[in-house]
């Protein structure tokens, strides 16, 4: 059983719902990204999206490209990356950890070496934006052996048929864009996010998470009422940009409050 499924398990028999926040890995510095991801379990997350920094970052609004900038411009690779979730496996072994990207970074390192090495640091899943499930299949027979989830999609105009088939080759959970945007967005509807993760949940057994739009902790507590877990990411990316010149424990306090907030919301 992968860390996500069982972490999903436990959350389910507590009636409570998963909080994932979103992080560029590098950005504001390297050395700052494992300090801040023990910060948010501390916190009270139960799942941590890391995102590989990657030159095209196609699905998400300016704040979090920029921060793949950040990223970029700090040297920051797929392998740098694996490296920090080692680092932080070093003392955190039973957090799951999501890498979000795009797939250019893990064809260049090739898809076999690629598993070899998340598995070993302790990758739980893996969510490549620009990969869908009919051309997933390579990568997919890679991954279900080592233990590692590949995580799709779906988005408000995804058909029937389209959830049938991520539900079929997903594993971990679903990722429900909440509205046809980058991430970021600001106009959420809650009632149309609701019909739509009704229609998801009645085709998967998967647990359905929501994100792009999550930015306060009211939003956050109307997605846990009717999702199995909330994921945050240009909120948090947006904190980080307000403290460039100074990215301290102050900043991660910041972040950490951020999080107690929504955690205490969607748990209300």
């Amino acid at each position: 059983m992968s860390r996500l499924q069982s972490k999903f398990d436990q959350l389910r028999e507590s009636g409570r719902k998963a909080l994932i926040p979103f992080i560029t890995a590098g950005d504001p510095t390297p050395e700052f990204t494992v300090p801040l991801m023990h910060a948010m379990v501390e916190a009270g997350v139960d799942v941590i999206e890391l995102g590989v920094p990657f030159s095209d970052p196609m699905a998400d609004g300016p704040v979090i490209q920029r921060a793949s900038e950040r990223a970029l411009a700090n040297n920051v690779n797929l392998v740098k990356v694996l490296g920090m979730v080692r680092e932080f496996r070093s003392v955190d072994v039973e957090t799951p950890i999501v890498l979000m990207g795009y797939l250019n970074p893990i064809e260049c390192m090739g898809y076999e070496s690629f598993v070899s090495q998340a598995q070993s640091v302790g990758v739980d899943g893996i969510l490549t934006v620009d990969m869908p499930p009919e051309e997933a299949g390579d990568l997919v027979d890679l991954l279900d052996p080592a233990e590692i989830d590949p995580i799709f999609l779906l988005a408000p105009n995804s058909t029937q048929q389209r959830i049938e088939k991520v539900s079929a080759v997903g594993r971990g959970f679903i990722y429900y864009v909440s509205l046809k945007g980058v991430t970021g967005a600001s106009n959420l509807n809650v009632t149309e996010v609701s019909s739509k993760v009704d229609q998801i949940s009645s085709a998967t057994n998967l647990p359905v998470a929501v994100g792009f739009g999550v930015n306060s902790k009211e939003t956050a507590a109307a997605i846990g009422k009717i999702a199995d877990a909330v994921v945050v990411g240009s909120a948090l990316i947006k904190l980080i940009e307000s403290s460039l010149a100074d990215p301290s424990d102050a900043l991660i306090e910041k972040i950490v409050q951020t999080l107690v907030s929504m955690r205490a919301a969607i748990d209300s």
